[in-house]
C-alpha cells in the first residue's frame, strides 16, 4: 500500500507540471483559437532563466523566481508581436507551423546560450528532509509544486470571473467580433494571452527544475505531455487542464512503477490516442471547445 501510495504522490506532482503548462495552452486557445507549439519552450527558459539568476547571479531565489517569469511573458509578447501579428491571413495551420518554427529557434538559442549540459537548481525551501505521507516520503519541492499551480489555478478562475479583464478575454474567447463592436480591444485581449500563457510556462519551468534539473531540450517533452493533458481534460476548460494533468501524470507513474520506465513517454501519447477516439472533446471540454 505505501509503495501504491508513492507513486501516486508522485504521480500528483508531475501531473501537476503537466496540468499547469496544459493551462498554459488552455488560455491561449481560449483567446485565439491557437495552439503554441513554442510552449514547451517557455518552460525551458523558465528553468535556465531561474538558474541564471539564482545560481550564476547569486539573486535570492524569490526574485529570480519573478523575474524569470516577467522575462518568458515579455518573450511571448515579442512571439505574439514580432512572429504572428505581421502575419497577411492568420489561418490556424500557418500560424501552428510558425509557432513550430518558434520552437525550434529558442531551443537552437539556449543550446548556444547554456551548452547542453544539465543544471541543477536549488530547491524553494531550504529544507530537503522529506515529509513522510502514511510510509511514503514526499519532498518538501514537490509540496511547493502542488501549492504554487493550485494557487495559480484558483487564481486564473477568479481573474477571469471577478475582474473586468478577465471577463473581457472571456468575451473575446466567445466571439472576438462581437467583442471588438462591444468595444473591448481584442488585439490588447491576445496580448494579454500570450503573456499569461507564456508566463504560465515558464512557471512550471521553474518549480520542476529543482527536481530533474534542468536543459536546453528540457521544454520538448513537457511541452507535449502537456499538451496531452490539455486535450485529455478538454481543450479550453481550465479545471480540464488540471484534471488532465494530474490523470496523466498517475498513470504514467504507475506505468513506470509497476512494469517499465522505458514506457514513461509512451504513456501520455496512447492516452491521447484513447481521448481522441472515445471522446475527442476531452473529459470536461463539452461545453469549453464550443464555438458560437
Amino acid at each position: 500500500m505505501s509503495e501504491f501510495l508513492q507513486f501516486l504522490l508522485t504521480g500528483i506532482t508531475t501531473g501537476a507540471i503537466y496540468g499547469l503548462i496544459a493551462l498554459g495552452f488552455n488560455v491561449l486557445y481560449n483567446a485565439t483559437d491557437l495552439i503554441n507549439f513554442a510552449q514547451g519552450e517557455f518552460v525551458m527558459l523558465g528553468g535556465l532563466g531561474f538558474y541564471t539568476l539564482g545560481v550564476v547571479l547569486g539573486w535570492p531565489l524569490g526574485l529570480s523566481f519573478a523575474a524569470a517569469v516577467a522575462a518568458v511573458s515579455l518573450l511571448g509578447l515579442l512571439l505574439e508581436r514580432v512572429a504572428l501579428r505581421p502575419v497577411k491571413k492568420p489561418e490556424p495551420l500557418p500560424l501552428i507551423i510558425i509557432t513550430v518554427g518558434a520552437s525550434i529557434f529558442l531551443r537552437g538559442v539556449a543550446m548556444r546560450l547554456w551548452g547542453k549540459d544539465p543544471y541543477s537548481v536549488p530547491g524553494l525551501t531550504a529544507s530537503a528532509e522529506p515529509v513522510k505521507v502514511f510510509g511514503a516520503a514526499v519532498m518538501p519541492q514537490s509540496l511547493w509544486i502542488v501549492g504554487i499551480v493550485v494557487a495559480f489555478m484558483v487564481g486564473l478562475h477568479l481573474f477571469g470571473k471577478r475582474t473586468l479583464t478577465g471577463k473581457a478575454m472571456e468575451a473575446c474567447a466567445i466571439h472576438r467580433n462581437a467583442a471588438w463592436i462591444l468595444g473591448i480591444p481584442s488585439d490588447r485581449m491576445v496580448l494579454l494571452a500570450f503573456a499569461f500563457s507564456a508566463g504560465l510556462g515558464a512557471v512550471g519551468g521553474v518549480i520542476i527544475a529543482p527536481i530533474t534539473m534542468c536543459s536546453y531540450d528540457m521544454g520538448t517533452m513537457l511541452g507535449l505531455k502537456g499538451f496531452c493533458a490539455a486535450m485529455l481534460g478538454g481543450l479550453g476548460s481550465h479545471w480540464g487542464a488540471a484534471v488532465g494533468g494530474v490523470l496523466l501524470g498517475v498513470l504514467e507513474s504507475l506505468a513506470v512503477g509497476y512494469f517499465s520506465s522505458g514506457i514513461k513517454d509512451a504513456v501520455a501519447f496512447l492516452v491521447l490516442l484513447g481521448i481522441l477516439f472515445v471522446r475527442p472533446a476531452g473529459l470536461l471540454g463539452a461545453s469549453a471547445v464550443k464555438r458560437f
